[in-house]
């Protein structure tokens, strides 16, 4: 790409002041698909200088200005998305079909989202009816450092960049080295519709380096982080020392609960929504609890779902998963399914290697284990690749601990045709969402976690909150 090696900064495509070359590997071919720069201290800073001068103007701007700039992009967007979808499946995997309807669907989803939202949202706006007098005021937190995961990245870049957009915030968008030929592309979007100089900055970086400079620095006033529980322990640990907001969507072991009644082909559609983007998502159901009068036959029907799934290089057409994201990825994975032979469990699909005639790339057999305990790795660990683990149940009350006994609190799904079953498990489940026989949340819906899948939440009215400080005046003239 031709801004592949620069950074956009201040309005302007910059070459780096610091650091050093990164290749981008299309996981398909391991083959280098571009050579990005991954920035020092210097770029940090000028980012983050561009973005607090621009802050003192761009906060003042009103919801029409900001509604119009958005619609901007939004067109900008819908001309170029196809475009995003190829540069996301050769970056980190995807295939090339589901690239370009849900990867780069993501953004123009959330964009409309957004613009709906900010439409009806409420900057300024008396305490309550009768108390005129006291002013409660929404305001723009200030610099925003944005930092991205490569699994889904135009989704995570639209979920961070757009609220802090329409809030009035200025930001610094850091995304992940492993997918960055999608931020470049999103950056182009960004000047083409307008965006004035300073309000959206992007530079390349690693965690260690840009990420941990952008979590410490003193001028940015928020950090919001999607990816690793571990990492965002560890920005949370950084942004202490200056007090600085942190959001966090972090990692997912989503249970999926199938009740004898549920719809016959709840498994085959678990199956589905866990292998999606290579069972490469934070909310993919890697669990999956069946009652027991319905175990065996789920087990069969998951070893054939697995072993009717195709697995192909991104760049082909057609209905199949690709390779995971990376050498690392594809080692850490093979690694959790030989401790899930190791430690008993029932391995009914799938397994080490790669599959059959594909045997360059990180592609996986998509992988089932059956009569799995919740001691075990596999059903406590998020693996991050197309690894399912089935345990049976005998009450409701037993799925539901089994469910709740996680570190993580991302989503669960429940799979039931009773109502009322229905509605007691999913207030009982202790997670930031719940997904039900096979359906999902509508668009602007919170997304967030518990527990040690973080904090805050991304999407609608919620979205915006996060980048916004509360005020309350009193003795406001009337």
């Amino acid at each position: 790409m031709e801004n592949s090696r620069n950074f956009y900064i201040n309005g302007m495509w910059t070459a780096p002041m610091a650091g050093h070359d990164f290749d981008v590997v299309d996981p398909s071919t391991e083959e280098v698909a571009d050579t990005i720069v991954l920035g020092g201290q210097a770029d940090t800073d000028a980012a983050v200088a561009a973005a607090k001068a621009a802050f003192p103007k761009w906060r003042l701007s009103s919801k029409a200005e900001r509604l119009e700039l958005m619609q901007s992009i939004l067109d900008v967007y819908m001309r170029r998305s196809d475009e995003m979808g190829a540069v996301i499946s050769t970056e980190m995997g995807a295939p090339i079909d589901m690239s370009k309807v849900s990867q780069s669907g993501t953004g123009s989803f959330h964009l409309k989202a957004f613009i709906a939202s900010l439409k009806d949202y409420e900057f300024e706006h008396a305490l309550r009816a009768g108390e005129d007098d006291t002013r409660i005021i929404h305001e723009p937190i200030g610099v925003c450092a944005l930092i991205t995961p490569w699994n889904w990245p135009m989704n995570q870049i639209a979920l961070k960049v757009i609220p802090a957009l329409a809030t009035g915030c200025t930001m610094v968008l850091k995304p992940s080295e492993q997918s960055p030929l999608s931020a470049v592309l999103f950056s182009e979007i960004m000047d083409e519709a307008g965006v004035p100089a300073g309000v959206y900055n992007m530079l390349h970086g690693d965690g260690p380096g840009v990420g941990s400079q952008l979590s410490v620095h003193k001028d940015v006033d928020m950090v919001s982080f999607t990816g690793s529980t571990r990492a965002g322990r560890a920005i949370t640990i950084a942004a202490a020392e200056t007090v600085k907001r942190v959001s966090l969507e972090l990692g997912g072991k989503g249970a999926n609960l199938v009740f004898a009644d549920a719809d016959p082909k709840a498994v085959a559609q678990g199956i589905a929504r866990c292998f999606n983007n290579t069972g490469q998502s934070c909310n993919a159901p890697t669990r999956m609890l069946v009652e027991r009068s319905r175990y065996a036959d789920a087990v069969e029907q998951a070893k054939a779902a697995a072993n009717a799934t195709k697995v192909n290089a991104a760049s082909e057409g057609g209905q199949h998963i690709g390779p995971l994201v990376s050498e690392m990825q594809f080692t850490k994975v093979q690694d959790l399914i030989q401790q899930g032979i190791d430690e008993g469990a029932t391995l009914v699909a799938g397994g080490m290697g790669r599959p059959e005639g594909l045997n360059r790339g990180f592609f996986v057999r998509p992988t089932v284990f059956a009569d799995c305990n919740n001691d075990m790795t596999v059903m406590r660990e998020e693996i991050f690749g197309p690894v399912l683990a089935m345990m049976p149940f005998d009450t409701e009350e037993e799925a539901i601990a089994i469910a709740n006994d996680t570190d993580y609190g991302l989503t669960n799904y429940v799979q039931t045709t009773d109502p009322e079953r229905a509605r007691r498990v999913a207030r009982a489940l202790r997670s930031g969402m719940v997904d039900m026989n096979g359906k999902g949340r509508g668009a602007g819906s919170p997304f967030g976690g518990m527990k040690q899948s973080g904090n805050g939440r991304e999407g609608g009215e919620w979205g915006l909150d996060e980048f916004t400080e509360v005020r309350a005046i009193g003795g406001w003239p009337t």
